[in-house]
This record gives structure tokens, C-alpha cells and sequence, in this order.
């Protein structure tokens, strides 16, 4: 399979375990291998949050990785991909991504990601930030890898929950040059309000 129809997908124990099964579903209607690998936090916090079963999760997918299993194929520099993105990502992911602690599949691919020099997304959820992990995400920033914690964006003026997780995973998906048809902001503003 060619790298550029292969992505990593991750989902780890942050809150916002929704924009990780966006992402599987945006990436299938794209043509798009999603290789998912999904921590034991993020497979409960799946449960908490969402009517997602972890088996439904993994049906989006096209390959599913054991979080154990660090011999799995996308621990390994051979497996060519886009990239890999981590959505959500929790702290305890982003600390050991950049600390270079390969303690799960998770973060072992991560650090095949960085030393192979492609597309690392990092969706952090967390609020508020301490200084350490303002501390890793500027040591990951500097090694290239995309900080991009799910912010809404209103000025698209969305109606549904629904369309403020599409248009942010849209967005994350941007960074892997990968474009899914959703609606995007234009550019034109509403100026019956006058301003």
C-alpha cells in the first residue's frame, strides 16, 4: 500500500475521545488507511463519553493495534505512512512522546514518527496548561511536530456539536494534506449586524 494512503490514528485517555472516531470516519470516506491504535484509557474513556463501543471504533478502521503489542507493524520505520495523529492526546501521552519513553504502541510510533521525520499532529486536551505541558509541547514544536489542541472555531457558525468536532478534525486532517468535503469557513463575514 502506497504511504501516501496510510495514516496512523490514535485515540489515548484525554476527554474528546470523539474527534479520534471523527477522524477514522473522515479518513474512510477519503480513501484513507487508518492504522488506529487506541490506549486502555482512551478505550474507557470512549465508553464514558460517547455510544461508541470499542468494537465499533475498530470496525472504522481498516488495521487495529494491541496497545501492548509494541512489534506491531507501525512500530517499525519500514511501515510507511503520512503520519500519525493523536486525537485526543493526553498529557501523559504528550510527556512521553517527548521524553522518548516508547512505554505502548502509542508512543512507540510516535517516536518511529519523529525519527523518521513525518507529519506528527498532536490534538492536546487539557485545560489549563501547567508549565510542563507547555514545556513538551514547545520541545515537540521544535522537532516539528503540530500542536493542535481542538479549539472550536465559531466563526463558521456551526448549529450542531456535531459540526464543531467535523470542521476541527477537518483541520487536523489539513495538516496531513489530506482535504475532506466538509463546510469551511469563506471568508465572507455577516455585516447585518453593523459592523
Amino acid at each position: 500500500m502506497p504511504e501516501s494512503n496510510r495514516l496512523i490514528v490514535a485515540i489515548t485517555g484525554a476527554s474528546g475521545s470523539i474527534y479520534g472516531i471523527r477522524a477514522l470516519e473522515l479518513l474512510r470516506q477519503a480513501g484513507i488507511e487508518a492504522h488506529l491504535v487506541m490506549s486502555k484509557w482512551g478505550a474507557r474513556t470512549l465508553l464514558h463519553e460517547t455510544p461508541y463501543t470499542v468494537k465499533e471504533v475498530q470496525a472504522l478502521a481498516h488495521t487495529v493495534y494491541h496497545a501492548g503489542d509494541e512489534g506491531a507493524a507501525i512500530s517499525s520505520g519500514s511501515f510507511r505512512t503520512r503520519g500519525m495523529l493523536i486525537a485526543p492526546c493526553s498529557a501523559r501521552s504528550l510527556a512521553s512522546i517527548a521524553h522518548g519513553l516508547g512505554d505502548s504502541l502509542v508512543h512507540r510510533a510516535a517516536d518511529v514518527i519523529l525519527k523518521e521525520r513525518r507529519r506528527l499532529v498532536l490534538a492536546v486536551r487539557e485545560t489549563p496548561f501547567s508549565e510542563i505541558h507547555l514545556d513538551n509541547m514547545l520541545r515537540l514544536s521544535r522537532m516539528g511536530v503540530v500542536i493542535a489542541p481542538p479549539v472550536p472555531a465559531f466563526y463558521a457558525r456551526p448549529k450542531t456539536l456535531d459540526d464543531l468536532v467535523t470542521y476541527t478534525v477537518a483541520r487536523l486532517l489539513d495538516q496531513f494534506d489530506i482535504h475532506v468535503d466538509v463546510p469551511r469557513w469563506d471568508g465572507v463575514m455577516d455585516v447585518s449586524s453593523g459592523l
